[in-house]
């Protein structure tokens, strides 16, 4: 088959684990590029037992993992080591996320990486980046959502901060580090040397407040958590509307604003003093809330947005999971994947975003179920291993494929 995608050609040395990392892996293999996922023999990736399974497989991994082949290495090994570093110049990014100092550990180090493969990318991403007093701490994206003030500002005023209910920050630091990575790899491109990319995941989060840290510094202003309100705009909301679904609204500017409220209260509502600006709109938030609330109640969630959106209004039904994949713009797009999986017979995935209308996307298998399936096949491919090299190596516990244990 013709490889698609912007990176066809580019070649992924996956060595991260959980989620933030190997979802950079997982957005590059959305984009083309061809990704070996190297496992720890027996155990692999924490992803692969992280949340719900089905026949006692995990099934985020098979959306994290996927279009990766599966190579079983024990970079603790010394001959897994030198493998590693023979096999490097083959590929164009290298991706990990032990904490620092631990390739160092492994003679392993970006240094020796490069004197390896000079053209290479090399991605390392730690909750809190290669120096500073927290480097060597333990961290996941749930100590970036707390530390850059994200929790601080979500929930309630009378309730404790909320944290995110999903992995926000590693999720946005595997789409940003893609980003670099690209990035990082257009400068090879032009001048042919490579790079190595520090990533810490908290300085992603705190791009979510960059507009109040701004404002905490020029003005000292501290913002209330108001639920689903905002103390920089009105409206801003989830509504109830009379059959018990809801609706997502947002007024944002002067214009749209205004059409809400002709929308709902006709133009005697849109010259009330008290709704005016968006000042105003803020200050007076609770009235204006029990006002969009009234005029919900009374309707339908789909007669309020086809009311709203045609009258030109930011509008739109917020979904629960169960109905995201009966949402007509979703279905449309084709946003989610429905995979044939081996193990588990249907798995739905998100599709590959964005589109890319010239250059295409890839067709998705889900994530190998067994750790090292691809072991022997990739590195006798790669490196022209014979057998007899492979069972040494497997003897040695460098490695691991399933085919070799017999």
């Amino acid at each position: 088959m013709e490889a698609k995608g912007p990176l066809a050609g580019v070649r992924v040395l996956d060595c991260a684990t959980m989620i933030a990392a190997p979802g950079a892996a997982a957005m590059l293999a959305d984009f083309g590029a061809d990704v070996v996922k190297i496992e720890r023999p027996g155990s692999g990736d924490h992803s692969r037992r992280y949340g719900a399974r089905k026949h006692g497989i995990g099934l985020y991994w098979k959306a994290l993992g996927r279009n990766k082949r599966s190579v079983a290495l024990d970079l603790h090994v010394p001959a897994a080591q030198e493998l590693l570093l023979r096999w490097l110049p083959q590929f164009d990014v290298f991706i990990e996320n032990f904490r620092p100092g631990t390739l160092e550990r492994w003679n392993l180090g970006p240094d020796r990486l490069l004197a390896s493969a000079p053209h290479l990318v090399v991605l390392r991403v730690t909750a809190f980046g290669q120096h500073g007093p927290y480097r060597e701490r333990a961290g996941f994206g749930t100590l970036a959502e707390a530390m850059t003030g994200v929790a601080a500002v979500s929930g309630y005023d009378d309730r404790p901060p909320l944290l995110p209910a999903f992995p926000l920050a590693d999720i946005m630091s595997g789409q940003a580090a893609a980003a670099a990575v690209c990035a990082a790899y257009a400068r090879r491109l032009r001048t042919g040397d490579g790079e190595v990319i520090d990533f810490a995941i908290y300085e992603v989060v705190m791009k979510l407040v960059e507009s109040q840290i701004t404002e905490y510094a020029a003005n000292r202003t501290l913002h209330r958590r108001m639920g689903s309100r905002m103390e920089d705009t009105a409206p801003r909301g989830a509504y109830r509307c009379g059959d018990g679904a809801y609706v997502a609204l947002s007024g944002s500017t002067q214009e749209v604003a205004e059409r809400v409220l002709r929308t709902i209260g006709g133009p005697e509502l849109a010259a009330d003093p008290r709704f005016r600006t968006n000042v105003d709109r803020v200050a007076n938030g609770e009235a204006l809330d029990a006002l969009i609330d009234a005029y919900c109640a009374t309707r339908s969630r789909d007669g309020v947005v086809d009311e709203l959106a045609a009258a030109g209004c930011a509008v739109g039904p917020l979904e629960s999971i169960a109905s995201v994949f009966d949402n007509p713009q979703i279905a449309a797009r084709g946003s989610l994947a429905r995979l044939t999986d081996p193990d588990l017979g249907e798995v739905v995935v998100n599709a590959p975003f964005p589109a890319f209308e010239r250059a295409g996307a890839p067709a998705i298998e889900p994530g190998r179920s067994v750790v090292g399936a691809d072991t022997a096949a990739v590195l006798a491919r790669d490196l022209a291993l014979g057998e007899d090299e492979l069972r040494v190596l497997q003897a040695a516990g460098a490695i691991d494929d399933p085919r070799l244990r017999a």
